[in-house]
């Protein structure tokens, strides 16, 4: 009898010990497909969830492991700074990319986020490692790493620093940069030989992806590679509808050539644009008015004359970030911190503020009530002030007539996570994008970007 139960005991051990080394030696995705898709909403893609097929926003839905309230943390939040952290694992504070455009202290003129001067487009002011740049060194150049866009900014964000290749679409055609090198033969040749649907962008990016599936080695080998893509929602149901088709499309052409269980996909939300109809919010009697930041500039340049003695402190205002002449500051001998707790002061009195932030208040305060703004704001990018529009009303900037509505309302987009192995499962906890980084690196045992801190998704 001892004998017996010795027996069963060894048999246990055997099986845990085998289980344990079916675990160790389980190989990563051979593929990761990473999905951005601009204006992408929970409760508009359950609301017309009965109008798609079996095969692509539905089977999402029902097979993956599905976050329902994703996030970012750090406002504002536009396409490009959500994919720039979506692809860092961390916010502007670190990888610098506040916006799809700010202003150039040095110039003072707009700057798109991946313009280049010497090349024409690059990610020069991505400031920290992506993912895709993590997996290059890790397997030392060997993984094939491409990404397909609509816009220049959201292909190159997502390809990183040392992709195999970037292209988005331009004037009817796909375009690419020479900053990726050696030149990829096969999206050299992809560029010039195929062209876009001039009037659908996401059955542009699924054709581009399936054709680099198909003729570019993706995901032949053991080597993890990475192909991201952009996509483009919408706020109308015949928007998620053609969505859905598109993934479906994309889902089924990838089986074809890889195993469902070697292929992750993770899909999520960038950021939502609320398009309202101008006067509608007169007409429910909604709260609002209108905040002129031209105007605002120079109330603010008369204020501090009066302080100071008469000079243009204010060098520019773009968007709602106000700008000091710090050369004529260090002329006139005065303290940075002075002046910018003085305006702050002055602007919290005019009407359409919530609140005003220094660049100094941001960068030493570790109060969590302002971890959201802190986050967004990067001190090579931002201006020496930031005001905060009250919720409702416009701001607009007569000198270039671009005006914006202020909203500070969450809305919530999903981060779904599909195929190698994933579970179905809901989950309604918050979550922000930043996890997502991580979470792709450890399945693909890779060390996270190096300004990520997050704790992976899953």
């Amino acid at each position: 009898m001892k004998n017996k139960y010795i027996y069963i005991t060894l048999l246990s051990l055997l099986g845990l010990t085998a289980e344990a080394q079916q675990q160790l030696i389980a190989q990563p995705p051979r593929l990761v497909v990473s999905i951005a898709i601009d204006q992408l909403r929970t409760d508009y893609l359950e609301q017309y969830s009965s109008l798609y097929g079996n095969d692509g926003l539905r089977r999402l839905l029902n097979e993956g492991k599905v976050f329902t309230n994703g996030a970012y943390n750090f406002t504002p939040v536009d396409r490009a700074s959500a994919i720039a952290s979506l692809h860092t694992g961390t916010s502007p504070y670190y990888h610098g990319i506040t916006a799809t455009e700010w202003l150039d202290k040095k110039t003072l003129r707009p700057q798109n986020c991946v313009r280049d001067q010497k090349i024409g487009f690059s990610p020069q002011f991505l400031g920290t490692s992506t993912l895709s740049d993590e997996l290059k060194m890790a397997t030392n150049g060997i993984a094939k790493v491409f990404s397909f866009a609509p816009t220049a900014d959201a292909a190159i964000l997502s390809a990183g620093h040392a992709a195999d290749g970037a292209a988005w679409i331009n004037n009817g055609s796909w375009a690419t940069t020479t900053y990726y090198r050696p030149l990829n033969q096969w999206l050299s040749g992809f560029s010039r030989l195929f062209h876009p649907d001039a009037s659908d962008a996401n059955k542009s990016v699924t054709d581009a992806a399936l054709k680099c599936i198909e003729q570019a080695g993706i995901g032949n080998d053991d080597k993890p590679d990475l192909l991201s893509l952009t996509y483009e929602a919408g706020q109308q149901m015949e928007a998620y509808v053609a969505l859905d088709r598109q993934i479906a499309l994309l889902l089924n052409g990838i089986k074809h050539h890889i195993p469902s269980d070697r292929v992750l996909f993770v899909i999520t939300g960038t950021t939502s644009r609320e398009e309202e109809e101008e006067g509608n919010q007169e007409r429910f009697r909604i709260p609002t008015g209108t905040f002129y930041i031209n105007r605002t500039a120079n109330l603010l340049n008369m204020y501090l004359g009066a302080v100071f003695g008469s000079a243009k402190y204010v060098e520019f205002y773009h968007k709602n970030h106000i700008y000091f002449n710090h050369q004529l500051l260090r002329q006139k001998n005065i303290n940075l911190s002075d002046i910018s707790n003085r305006s702050q002061e002055f602007l919290l009195q005019i009407s359409g503020v919530r609140n005003v932030y220094t660049a100094n208040q941001l960068l030493i305060s570790d109060s969590y009530l302002l971890e959201r703004i802190r986050n967004g704001f990067n001190v090579e990018k931002c201006g020496d002030l930031i005001i905060d529009i009250a919720p409702g009303w416009r701001l607009i900037n007569e000198d270039t007539q671009e005006q914006s509505t202020s909203r500070s309302a969450h809305v919530p987009f999903p981060i779904i996570v599909y195929g190698a192995g994933t579970k179905a499962e809901r989950i309604q906890t918050p979550v922000t994008v930043d996890r997502i980084a991580p979470a792709v690196a450890r399945a693909i045992r890779i060390r996270a970007p190096n300004a990520c801190v997050a704790e992976p998704l899953f």
